[in-house]
C-alpha cells in the first residue's frame, strides 16, 4: 500500500511508495557471527526480548537515529507504549484457547490427517494419490512452516520447557533444522534488526547469480534438499552436544518419513519415495519463497546506526499480505495477512495476531503511521519486473525525515 503524502520517510533517488527499493547485498548463512552480536552455542540460545513488553527493543538504546533529539526518542517509545497497553488489554481478555488452542489445534489436526495421507498414496488412481500428495504436502508445511515459527517464538505454549520441547521437535525432526541457528538468525537477528542492512534486511534469501525465472519459479523446488545441507553448515557455530542432537532429529524425521512411504503408501523403489518425499516437501515451497522476499524486500531500509524506532521500523519495513484460506493454514496468520502485527509482538500466537489486527492497524493510520499491505500478485509482478533492482544490486539507506 503506497504512503500517504506526508509520511515521516524520504528515501533518496526513489519514490516514497513503501513498495519498491532496491536490495542489499548478500550476507551468507555461513558467514562468521555478528560483531557485539554472540553466536548461538548448545547451552545458552540468544534470543530478542519477545513479547508485548513496554521495554525497549534490541538494539534499540545504542543504535538510534544519528542527532535525534530526546523528546523525539520520547515520543517514538511513548507510542509503542501506548500501543502495547491496547494489545495488552486484549491478551489478558482472552482466553488460552484464544492465545495457544486454536493454534494447538490447527497442528493437532494436521498429524491426524497424516495416515490418510500415507494411505491415499498406495492407490493406483490418479485422483487418490494426487489427494495423497497434497495432503502431504499440506500436512508437511504446516508442521515445519506454522509450527517451526510458533515455536521459535515460544508463542505455543507458555511454559519454557515446553517450548524448547516443541522447537526442537518442529525446527529439528520436521523441518531438518537446527533450533539454535534457527532462532539466532530468526528471532535474534531478522526480528531485532528488521530490515537493518547487514542484519535483519533478509538477503539470505537472495542468489543473485539467478535469473528471475529461475529463482520464483524453479529454484524454490530445491528447498527440501538445500534445508538440511544448509543447516549441517551451520552446525559448525554450535556446540558439539546441540549439534549430536540436532543430527539425530534431522535423520530421524527424514527416514520415518521414508519409511512410512516404503512400509505404508507401498512404493516399490527407495527412488520412487524420495521423489515423493521431493514432491510433497516442495509443494508449497513457491508461496514460501514469495512470502519471505514479498513482506521486506522493497521497502524502506536502515543503515544500522540511523534506524528509527520500534513501531517506526516495523510500520515502515513490513508488509501484510491478503488473508489466504490455504496459506493461513499452512503458513499461519502471523506470516501472511498479520505479518506487521507479527513483528511489532512476536510471542503472540497467529490467532492472537489475527485477534488484534483492528487495533493495531487503525491506531497505526490514527498515528499517520505506514500499514503496509499489498496483494501476493501486485508483488509478484513488482518482482518480476524489478529482481535486478530489489533482489541484486545493493539498497540505498532510507534518510529518515521528520521522525518525530
Amino acid at each position: 500500500m503506497p504512503l500517504e503524502e506526508g509520511d515521516p520517510v524520504r528515501q533518496k533517488g526513489q519514490q516514497v511508495n513503501g513498495e519498491v527499493s532496491s536490495t542489499p547485498r548478500l550476507r551468507g548463512m555461513g558467514d562468521p557471527p555478528l560483531q557485539g552480536i554472540p553466536a548461538p552455542d548448545g547451552s545458552r540460545t540468544e534470543v530478542m526480548a519477545e513479547g508485548w513488553e513496554l521495554g525497549p527493543a534490541l538494539g534499540d538504546r545504542d543504535m538510534t537515529p544519528r542527532g535525534a533529539p530526546p523528546q523525539a526518542e520520547r515520543h517514538e517509545e511513548a507510542l509503542m507504549a501506548e500501543l502495547s497497553e491496547l494489545v495488552q488489554k486484549v491478551v489478558k481478555s482472552s482466553s488460552w484457547w484464544e492465545r495457544h488452542g486454536v493454534d494447538i489445534s490447527i497442528l493437532a489436526c494436521s498429524f491426524l490427517l497424516l495416515p490418510a495421507g500415507f494411505l491415499c498414496l498406495r492407490s493406483a488412481q490418479a485422483v487418490p494419490f494426487l489427494a495423497g500428495v497434497l495432503t502431504l504436502g499440506v500436512v508437511h508445511h504446516t508442521l515445519t512452516v506454522k509450527g517451526s515459527h510458533l515455536a521459535s517464538h515460544n508463542a505455543l505454549t507458555e511454559s519454557k520447557s515446553w517450548s524448547k520441547a516443541w522447537a526442537i521437535f518442529f525446527i529439528e525432526l520436521c523441518s531438518a533444522f537446527t533450533v539454535e541457528q534457527a532462532t539466532y538468525n530468526h528471532v535474534k537477528i531478522h526480528h531485532g534488526y528488521t530490515n537493518v542492512i547487514g542484519l535483519g534486511d533478509s538477503s539470505t534469501w537472495k542468489l543473485p547469480f539467478l535469473n528471475r525465472y529461475i529463482y520464483m519459479f524453479i529454484a524454490p523446488l530445491a528447498v527440501p534438499i538445500i534445508t538440511p545441507l544448509v543447516a549441517l553448515d551451520l552446525l559448525r557455530n554450535v556446540e558439539w552436544k546441540a549439534a549430536l542432537r540436532t543430527l539425530c532429529c534431522m535423520f530421524l524425521g527424514l527416514y520415518c518419513h521414508y519409511w512410512l512411504l516404503l512400509h505404508i503408501s507401498g512404493f516399490q523403489s527407495p527412488w520412487s519415495a524420495l521423489l515423493c518425499m521431493l514432491l510433497t516437501r516442495s509443494l508449497l515451497a513457491h508461496p514460501y519463497i514469495h512470502v519471505n522476499i514479498f513482506q521486506h524486500i522493497g521497502l524502506p531500509m536502515f543503515a544500522a546506526d540511523r534506524k528509527p524506532k520500534r513501531i517506526h521500523l516495523m510500520s515502515l519495513g513490513v508488509l501484510n499480505l491478503p488473508r489466504n484460506i490455504l496459506l493461513d493454514w499452512s503458513f499461519g496468520h502471523s506470516l501472511i495477512s498479520c505479518h506487521v502485527e507479527h513483528h511489532l509482538f512476536p510471542s503472540l500466537s497467529d490467532n492472537m495476531c489475527l485477534k488484534i489486527k483492528p487495533i493495531v492497524s487503525q491506531y497505526l493510520k490514527q498515528k499517520k503511521l505506514p500499514y503496509n499491505e499489498d496483494t501476493y500478485t501486485s508483488r509478484l509482478r513488482l518482482f518480476l519486473q524489478r529482481y535486478e533492482e530489489l533482489m541484486v544490486h545493493a539498497p540505498p539507506i532510507t534518510e529518515l525525515v521528520g521522525i518525530q
